[in-house]
């Protein structure tokens, strides 16, 4: 019992996990603002350029098909949002710099360090790289 409670503590505390149950808690928080978003801002412009966006009272017999539109609609709204939210973010993001090629031996091809002046692997004679 103990060596699988050591398990399960090394598996909890691996980053991971610890860094994917923030994620969920602030997808959440998150979640709730792009909500407040679509219902407090979105949806009475929309009601004010079309009219009144709700939909409940279409029904087809005992089926609710206007609940469902309104949630069709709503989930389009927030899908753009998040789209909009996304693509601003990756904007500020600055591109990583591109890895710098390894050095590599011209006699066997074999990497080698920057400031060798002999290749390990053939034992040539090199340059120092500039």
């Amino acid at each position: 019992m103990g060596k699988m409670l050591n398990e399960f503590k090394d598996f909890a505390m691996k980053g991971n996990v610890v860094d994917m149950a923030i994620g969920v808690i602030i997808g959440g928080a998150f979640g709730a603002i792009v909500t407040s978003v679509v219902e407090d801002l979105i949806t009475p412009i929309i009601g004010a350029i079309f009219g009144q966006p709700d939909f409940s009272a279409i029904t087809l017999g005992p089926i609710q098909l206007g609940n469902f539109i309104n949630a069709v609609v709503n989930f389009l709204i927030i899908a753009i949002c998040l789209f909009a939210v996304v693509k601003a973010i990756n904007k500020l993001k600055k591109p990583a710099p591109a890895p710098k090629a390894a050095r590599k031996c011209p006699f066997c091809k074999s990497e080698i360090a920057d400031d060798a002046t002999r290749c390990p692997h053939c034992t040539s004679e090199l340059k120092l790289a500039k």
